[in-house]
């Protein structure tokens, strides 16, 4: 049955037709939901278990940096860290991920993976005291350079690698991998700010705040994102490969491409030679990166919409779609002004025509999976899940326009 057409103009009444499903709606029938609930009460108590570890965290900075400074720089830390979510939200609209994994990968970075980052960067100043100091400063280069990238990376990850396992129903691609490990960057950097902006205020004032402010709130708001998306990016190509070994191995070059430019943006500082210099090596080698990863989003966004469309007209081919209605399901423009038109009915009709668009899409990303043979992921149940869940849409949708069935 068809209820949006988006040859349609926005005035013009919806189209209704029959629905010619190969199944009969019988043999669609409510699949259970634990698997789907066991991971949502997973994500809640690692939210409830990082949530305390950060507080551990930020009364740590606070102790370090004196509670004023802890409040001033946390204020600051919040405007790039906002930059950011808003960035990751825009990417992520095609086929959202749920907000407890998104939570859950925020605290991960914001929390364990910084306590991580902390741990093993008191160790290793430990260990250069033991040895003998640095009187040279290689200790610093190498802590720099080499320690802080293979730990903070490998720090992060494992927060993506923990989601990937507890919600492979949801991570479907390299969207989502680019999502959640943007997500976890996101949290890091944010901790990491406010010990950066705290410690440029207590040794150099205002002005040195003001001047690291610029540097990591301004110029390089999206670096820890960039580097981290790698890794994000490499699970959701693993995800989709049928071969074990094919997917360990991207997911290796993918940490290895997010520590290797982790450890480029840490070495520029030591290359360059004064603040002229650093913002020279920044034009020529950071701006070009961050293009390519923008162009990059770009064409895995394209992706998904290609994917949705392949999927869908194979449901419509087998009658549980109509042409129109795939139309309006693999195009942006087409989704907002079938949620335009929504709008203008009364009731709950806007919220059954966000819910038709949500679950097609994941309709279309679910039977994805069967063909990248990842079927034994509850394939079957979710779709079933959603068949009837379309169903119910499509009935929600008529009853607000006022439109008979026929």
């Amino acid at each position: 049955m068809t209820l949006f057409d988006p040859r349609q103009t926005v005035a013009a009444a919806p189209v209704v037709t029959a629905p010619a499903p190969v199944l009969p709606a019988s043999a669609v029938a409510p699949p259970t939901t634990r698997s789907s609930t066991a991971a949502t009460v997973l994500a809640i108590v690692g939210i409830i278990l990082l949530g305390l570890l950060f507080l551990l965290v930020a009364a740590y900075l606070a102790l370090a940096l004196g509670p004023g400074a802890f409040v001033v720089c946390g204020l600051l830390a919040l405007i790039p860290l906002a930059v950011v979510i808003t960035a990751i939200t825009l990417i992520d609209r095609w086929e959202p991920e749920p907000r407890p994994a998104l939570w859950f990968a925020l605290l991960w970075g914001a929390a364990a993976s910084i306590t991580i980052a902390l741990i093993v960067d008191f160790s290793f100043e430990v260990a250069v005291e033991l040895a003998g100091g640095d009187p040279g400063g290689v200790g610093d280069v190498v802590g720099s350079v080499v320690q802080a990238p293979i730990v903070e990376e490998g720090a992060k990850a494992a927060g993506i690698l923990i989601l990937l396992l507890v919600l492979r129903r949801q991570f479907d691609g390299p969207v989502d991998g680019l999502v959640y490990g943007a997500t976890v960057a996101a949290g890091f950097a944010f901790t990491e700010n406010i010990l950066y902006f705290g410690q440029a205020l207590i040794e150099s004032g205002g002005v040195g705040l003001g001047f690291t402010f610029v540097l990591r709130g301004i110029l390089s708001p999206f670096a820890h994102v960039m580097f981290t998306a790698c890794t994000g990016v490499a699970l959701g190509f693993a995800v989709r490969r049928k071969s074990r070994l094919a997917g360990v191995g991207l997911f290796v070059v993918g940490l290895g491409l997010a520590m290797g430019l982790h450890a480029l943006w840490n070495g520029s500082t030591y290359l360059a030679e004064g603040i002229g210099g650093f913002f020279l090596l920044y034009l020529v080698v950071q701006v070009p990166l961050f293009a390519l990863a923008v162009v990059f989003v770009v064409l895995l966004r394209k992706s998904e919409r290609k994917l949705t469309r392949a999927r869908l007209t194979e449901y419509a081919q087998a009658g549980w779609f109509s042409a129109g209605e795939v139309e309006m399901l693999s195009s942006g423009a087409a989704r907002r002004q079938a949620q335009r038109w929504a709008r203008t009915l009364p009731g709950d009709g806007r919220a059954a025509m966000r819910a038709f668009i949500r679950d097609a899409t994941r309709l279309a990303f679910a039977r994805q999976r069967l063909l990248v043979g990842r079927a034994g992921i509850g394939h079957a149940a979710d779709e079933a899940e959603l068949l009837v869940a379309l169903q119910n849409d499509r009935l929600a949708l008529a009853a607000a326009s006022g439109v008979r069935l026929v």
